[in-house]
């Protein structure tokens, strides 16, 4: 059975990215880089079973999701997009794959950067950031979930890749095997792999070709 939990604070991230902050039941356990089944408390939503990833770290006050809004789309992100603070989410127990092994690099795909941001944020709050990289591919600049954020985070190398624009700065393309073999460098490394499940399944392919050990590969099964 489900926590019924309020909202209580709502921030626009981007043009159709908002990062939802909510009560925190007495005893709710998570690790940085799990979700939990989400619906909403609204008739026809309460049952609904779509995964979300927690981006706060469990040792803060409340929860919080980061949630990419489809207002076209005739589900659960599309009434997402209508909640208010004081709206409440009916979240299940917390469970998922990705989890942090150690030093590495972090690639992502658009909102597939969400399992990552507790991970990347615990790792800058005891201050063992450096080494990582994070590779974060989207469509556009604007696209960019948290960029700041991450910019921020002194010792993580970043990397945007854009697929629709050519900006100075940034790599353009998408993420294969040349690019990887190009910005990786050495595969003696975990790699965290999250986006649409055929990105996942090309970069991995690509990272063992490259000579990453298989059981270095951290990714949602």
């Amino acid at each position: 059975m489900g926590h019924t939990l309020a909202i209580t604070k709502i921030d626009d991230i981007t043009h159709n990215v908002r990062q939802f902050t909510f009560e925190k039941p007495e005893g709710f356990e998570f690790t940085p880089g799990q979700a939990a089944e989400v619906g909403i408390d609204k008739q026809g939503w309460r049952d609904a079973d779509n995964p979300f990833t927690f981006t706060a770290l469990p040792e803060w006050d409340d929860l919080q999701f980061t949630i990419k809004i489809y207002p076209d789309h005739d589900g659960l992100t599309e009434q997402i997009g209508k909640m208010r603070v004081g709206d409440s989410f009916i979240v299940g127990d917390a469970w998922g794959t990705i989890e942090y092994k150690g030093r590495g690099t972090f690639i992502a795909g658009g909102a597939g950067v969400t399992p990552f941001i507790a991970i990347l944020r615990m790792l800058a709050a005891r201050g063992e950031i450096s080494g990582h990289r994070l590779i974060f591919a989207n469509k556009r600049e604007a696209d960019i979930i948290l960029k700041e954020e991450f910019a921020a985070m002194d010792g993580l190398e970043v990397i945007h890749v854009l697929s629709e624009e050519k900006k100075n700065g940034f790599e353009h393309g998408r993420i294969d095997k040349p690019m990887l073999e190009r910005l990786i460098g050495n595969t003696e490394q975990h790699f965290y792999v999250c986006g649409p499940d055929g990105m996942v399944e090309s970069i991995n392919d690509a990272l063992k070709e490259l000579g990453a050990d298989p059981d270095g590969l951290v990714f949602e099964e």
